[in-house]
C-alpha cells in the first residue's frame, strides 16, 4: 500500500490475525470533525457504505461531529454512492460572499447559506436517515453552559477563553463551559437507544433525533464559532446555544462498547484527538486503551505530501485562493480524485488481509 495506511489498537490486531475483518465485525463507524479534510475519505465512504458494509445487514452505529455528521447521515440516505458524490460537488463549490471592508464572510451569511444547502441536500430525505433499517446516527454536538448559554458578542470570546484555560488544565473541566449533546435516532415511539460509548468521561446528554431537529441539529454540530453563529434552542433538547460538536469531540476518542463489534474508522490522519482544544496539547493525541477495538483506515503522511500544496484539503485554503475559487476547487478536486487510491488499496488489502501491515494505534 502507497498511499493508505492501517492502524489497530491492540484487541483489533488480535480480531485481525485470527479472524481477518468481515463487514460483520464492525459494530461502529466514526467521523471526525476536520472540515474540508474529510473529502479525502470520499472515496472510501462511497465503497464502505456503498459496497462492503451493507453486506453484514446488521445494526451499525455511526457515529459524527461536524463534516463528520453530515458524511454518517448521508450514509443513511437511499443510493448514497450518489448521495456522497453530490455531496463532494457541493461541499467543494461552496462559496461565501465576503462584504466590503472585510477579509472574511460574517457568521451570519456563512450560517444562512449554509442551512440552505442543507435544506437542499436533505429536504424530503430526513425519513431516510431516521428509518434507515440497520444504521443508527448519532449526531454530536455542543451545548454551551453559563456565559456559553447564549451567544453574543462578548459572551462568546469570554465563554471560549475561559473554556480554552479550564480545558489545557483538564479535559474534564472543559465540561463547566460546554456539553456534549448527542441527537441519535431511535426506533419509532421507543426510548433513545444506550449510546455506542461509555459517557462516563464527560458530560453527557441524549436527545432523541427527529424530523423536528434534525436539521438544527445536524447545523448545529457544524457550527464552528466565530465562523458560524451557534443554533439555539433545538426542539426537543434543553435550551441553549449549540456549537459544532468537534469542540468536545474532534475526532470521537470515546471508550466504544467492546460487545458492538469493532470500531472501522476513515480517517484522515493517525492521532484520534479527544477535543478541538486539544490540537494545541500533542501530550493528549495519543492513544490509550479507549481504543483497543478500533481500526483507523489513514492516508500516509508522504502519499498527502504529493497532494496540491503537500496537504490535505483545509480552511486554510479559503483565504489562501481567496476570492480565485475555480483555483481552489481544482485543488481539491484533484486531492479527491487521488484519494481513490485509499478505497482501491484497502478493497485490495481485504481480499487477504495482511497483519503484518497494520501498524499499532
Amino acid at each position: 500500500m502507497r498511499a493508505l495506511r492501517i492502524y489497530a489498537g491492540a484487541a483489533a490486531r488480535a480480531h485481525l490475525r485470527q479472524h481477518g475483518l468481515r463487514p460483520h465485525d464492525v459494530g461502529v463507524v466514526p467521523g471526525a470533525a476536520g472540515g474540508p479534510k474529510g473529502l479525502i475519505l470520499g472515496p472510501l465512504d462511497r465503497w464502505l457504505f456503498g459496497h462492503w458494509l451493507p453486506q453484514a445487514q446488521r445494526t451499525v452505529h455511526l457515529v459524527g461531529a461536524s463534516i463528520g455528521a453530515w458524511r454518517m447521515a448521508t450514509a443513511c440516505l437511499h443510493d448514497c454512492v450518489a448521495a456522497f458524490e453530490r455531496l463532494q460537488r457541493d461541499y467543494i463549490a461552496q462559496d461565501y460572499v465576503v462584504e466590503p471592508g472585510r477579509t472574511r464572510p460574517t457568521p451570519q451569511h456563512v450560517s444562512a447559506a449554509f442551512a440552505h444547502n442543507l435544506q437542499l441536500f436533505f429536504g424530503g430525505r430526513v425519513h431516510e436517515v431516521l428509518q434507515h433499517p440497520h444504521w443508527r446516527v448519532h449526531i454530536v454536538t455542543a451545548r454551551g453552559r453559563h456565559v456559553l448559554a447564549r451567544e453574543g458578542r462578548w459572551r462568546t470570546p469570554l465563554g471560549y477563553a475561559a473554556a480554552y484555560v479550564s480545558n489545557a488544565v483538564h479535559r474534564r473541566a472543559l465540561q463547566a463551559w460546554l456539553e456534549r449533546v448527542v441527537f441519535t435516532t431511535a426506533a419509532a415511539g421507543a426510548a433513545p437507544p444506550e449510546l455506542p460509548f461509555d459517557t462516563r468521561d464527560y458530560r453527557t446528554r441524549t436527545v432523541t433525533l427527529s424530523a423536528d431537529n434534525f436539521m438544527p441539529a445536524l447545523q448545529a454540530s457544524c457550527s464552528i464559532p466565530f465562523v458560524l453563529q451557534a443554533v439555539h434552542d433545538i426542539p426537543g433538547a434543553p435550551p441553549g446555544a449549540y456549537w459544532d460538536g468537534g469542540i468536545t469531540d474532534y475526532h470521537l476518542h470515546l471508550r466504544w462498547r467492546p460487545e458492538l463489534g469493532l470500531v472501522l474508522y476513515p480517517h484522515f490522519q493517525r492521532h484520534v484527538v479527544p477535543g478541538w482544544l486539544d490540537k494545541a496539547l500533542p501530550w493528549r493525541h495519543r492513544a490509550t486503551d479507549a481504543l483497543a477495538h478500533t481500526l483507523v483506515l489513514a492516508p500516509d503522511p508522504q502519499w498527502v505530501r504529493t497532494l496540491p500544496n503537500g496537504k490535505l484539503p483545509d480552511r486554510s485554503d479559503f483565504p489562501r485562493y481567496g476570492r480565485d475559487l475555480a483555483a481552489r476547487m481544482r485543488a481539491w478536486t484533484t486531492a479527491v480524485r487521488e484519494a481513490q487510491r485509499l478505497a482501491d488499496e484497502f478493497e485490495t488489502w481485504l481480499q487477504r488481509p495482511d497483519p503484518s501491515v497494520v501498524e499499532p494505534l
